[in-house]
């Protein structure tokens, strides 16, 4: 018989129960805090920690007065102190790159292709074609780390230390623009130029009331563009700590090319959007007097050319951009900053002021290593002096001593100096044993005392502490302040313009099928017959205006808004534009109405259903303030539509039900209603198996009298109409 396979032995241990609260705690917490501490937001320095990694480690690679280096190189060596992969890290270096122009004052100066901060394909070159160094401001930044002005702790794996924070001598949280995305938080930094920022934090250091708007009026960004600046909403920003303000292009016009020339665009947007969403107004129609618009960015920096038609008004045409396109675009901010390890949304007077403190404590820090080091130097030179007063005697007893061991005892009990005092005066090197040499030291004793007593003073007088900071910021300004890129504009109103399209009668024609075809009377007085596609046929028709407004509905409860100059002109021996396809319908979806509204949005659109019911929507029920194209819940989906008509006065309706009745009632009984997806009310009570087929304008249904079939309360079964009832229906199109 054969071996029967051993089969495999399962233990089913009971699952572990745990509130999900626990869970949270224990595993998502941990996580949730290291990406807003480690991670995403930015701190008082200005710097995330993978911006502070790198830069001390270029820092650390002598790259701050040294030449370039491989980027490549920078990268690997920075990974000892951020273990999330190089792609990261370069992408880090790349926007801190002055080649990238993401930042008003890069850290990084760099050679080669970093990319460009305001197009989304210009892609930057791989690590090992770029070099790179720090840049020149980086002195402001590194100055005093080896002073012990700032805290250091361990790298991930304990082999190295690295700065907690970076002790910048200017608000460089203000200056360098920067944004993070945490868990359940974001930080959203604009930038500020740095002249501007220098003066405003040495006005507030003497005098924390001081108007803010005064010396930094707005934002600053290094793509440049016209800021809308308003004082009011700019104060408020300010002081809430969160806010939007608009920034739009820069452009001017050559007259000689016929072209628009944009020179500057917004700091939230990218070349590619901008010419991605020109290309599609035009394409659609909504930019007649716009032939082109191309590329032209070369080594002299951004430029856009926009082809004018003839006889185009440049500034009507900007206006139109600026409305319509990224040209002008909004800015948010959320001064989301880690202060002491915790999150804080912090007004600009708040940012000033923890910077302020968190500085105070570095020149502390720094006053208080320097006059330590005093101490060590002057305690050296105190026992220089006793070693003047005789040096012969040091002489013999160093040369009586057996052991070089004991050569700094014996010095010890000789001249009453300690261990340091003495290995200083037994390292002293033969030459200098001079008595020159030794009076020049000593001499250094009362310049030194002088300059620690300085130190000290400094120590215990606050506003001397605060004079230094404000002479670093003065000089911080003159050295790299440049002025400002952002023009701010004052008092700007917005203008809505008009739409361009020209403005001349049309007839509409929709087929059953969903073709509509816009003809104007010239071509239609010198056209034949429509043509329809086989099968299809006439279902509505109207006159109009090119730029009136269409309404379409379609059998899923679904209502699209266009513009009848988005349609092309066509003549009748042409199908005309296939709705479906034109208005981006979804797939499968037909129209089964469509109507203009008109300018005013006056009037009803009156809906019935198969199942009796009616409803009375008002049409300023579709009116947006914005340009949507697409309405969900157009109408109620509880019931099939068998007909929809618009009216804009009430009149007496006749609706007929597939067993051959007829209810005639006047409109004025329907309450209009605000909401699309109302249900309606019963108007028709169909017998089981029957729906409503059809309704009409009582003048207009064909029936002689209309009286018959007239009731006064709804809903109603109707009466039965008779051939005697029916006379010749009026032809209608």
């Amino acid at each position: 018989m054969p071996k029967k396979k051993p089969t495999a032995q399962f233990s089913h241990a009971p699952l572990r129960k745990e509130p999900i609260t626990q869970t949270l705690k224990q595993n998502f917490m941990p996580y949730a805090m290291s990406v807003i501490i480690s991670r995403a937001i930015p701190e008082i320095d200005g710097f995330k920690p993978s911006h502070r990694k790198l830069l001390y480690t270029m820092y650390k690679m002598g790259l701050l007065t040294g030449g370039r280096t491989k980027s490549a190189n920078v990268v690997g060596q920075t990974m000892r102190l951020n273990p999330h992969g190089e792609g990261a890290i370069y992408e880090t270096m790349v926007r801190l790159a002055r080649g990238n122009e993401s930042l008003l004052h890069p850290f990084v100066d760099s050679k080669g292709n970093f990319g460009k901060v305001y197009s989304r394909d210009m892609a930057y070159a791989a690590s090992r074609y770029t070099e790179v160094k720090l840049d020149a401001i980086c002195q402001e930044v590194f100055a005093d780390i080896d002073s012990d002005t700032v805290d250091f702790t361990d790298n991930y794996d304990n082999t190295t230390r690295e700065p907690v924070l970076l002790p910048t001598a200017f608000p460089n949280v203000l200056v360098s623009a920067n944004q993070g995305i945490a868990v359940g938080m974001a930080s959203q930094m604009c930038g500020f130029n740095l002249s501007e920022v220098c003066k405003t934090t040495v006005a507030y250091m003497k005098n924390p009331d001081c108007d803010l708007l005064e010396t930094l009026p707005a934002p600053d960004f290094p793509t440049g563009g016209e800021l809308l600046c308003e004082r009011d909403e700019m104060r408020a920003l300010y002081d809430a700590g969160r806010g939007s303000f608009k920034v739009r292009a820069r452009w001017r016009h050559d007259p000689k090319e016929g072209v628009i020339e944009i020179y500057e665009i917004p700091y939230s947007t990218t070349v590619e959007a901008v010419i991605d969403t020109v290309g599609k107004l035009i394409k659609e129609g909504k930019l007649r007097e716009v032939a082109d618009m191309r590329d032209e960015t070369d080594l002299s920096g951004l430029k856009l050319t926009v082809d004018l038609k003839r006889g185009a008004d440049p500034e009507k045409v900007m206006k139109l951009l600026f409305q319509k396109t990224p040209l002008l675009d909004s800015f948010s901010c959320n001064f989301n900053i880690l202060v002491a390890g915790t999150p804080r949304v912090l007004s600009v007077r708040g940012v000033l002021e923890e910077w302020c403190a968190w500085r105070r404590e570095c020149v502390r820090r720094r006053a208080f290593f320097q006059a330590g080091k005093l101490k060590e130097k002057l305690h050296l030179l105190y026992a220089l002096q006793k070693v003047l007063l005789d040096i012969d005697r040091a002489i013999r007893v160093i040369r009586e001593t057996e052991e070089e061991t004991d050569v700094v005892p014996n010095l010890m009990i000789a001249f009453g100096i300690d261990e340091v005092q003495a290995s200083f005066i037994a390292d002293i090197r033969l030459r200098n044993i001079n008595k020159q040499y030794i009076l020049k030291r000593v001499e250094e004793v009362s310049a030194l005392e002088a300059e620690l007593a300085d130190l000290q003073d400094t120590l215990k007088t606050p506003s001397r502490i605060d004079r230094i900071i404000t002479d670093e910021l003065k000089a911080v300004d003159k050295k790299y302040g440049k002025p400002r890129k952002t023009l701010l504009i004052y008092g700007h109103t917005e203008e809505k313009v008009a739409d361009t399209a020209e403005d001349y009668p049309v007839h509409i024609f929709l087929s059953r099928e969903g073709y509509l075809k816009k003809i104007t009377p010239l071509s239609l007085r010198m056209s034949g017959e429509q043509k329809y596609k086989e099968g299809d046929g006439a279902y509505l028709q109207w006159d109009g205006s090119n730029r009136d407004e269409i309404l379409v509905f379609t059998d899923r409860q679904q209502c699209y808004k266009a513009r009848l100059h988005e349609f092309d002109d066509a003549k009748a021996s042409v199908l005309g534009d296939y709705l479906p396809s034109k208005l981006g319908m979804d797939e499968g979806e037909t129209v089964v109405f469509a109507c203009l509204p008109g300018a005013d949005y006056s009037g009803h659109i009156f809906f019935f259903f198969e199942n009796g019911r009616a409803a009375r929507v008002e049409l300023s029920s579709y009116q947006t303030l914005s340009n949507r194209r697409k309405l969900t819940g157009a109408y109620s989906g509880k019931s099939p539509l068998t007909k929809a008509l618009v009216l804009r006065e009430d009149c007496e309706m006749a609706v007929f039900t597939s067993d051959k009745r007829c209810v005639v009632f006047h409109t004025a009984s329907l309450e209009p209603k605000t909401t699309r997806g109302t249900q309606g009310v019963g108007v028709v009570s169909p017998k089981r198996g029957q729906r409503v087929t059809d309704a009409k304008p009582s003048d207009r249904c064909g029936i002689l009298s209309p009286a018959r079939f007239r009731v006064r309360t709804l809903p109603a079964v109707g009466a039965a109409v008779k051939p005697e009832d029916i006379g010749e229906e009026q032809l209608t199109l």
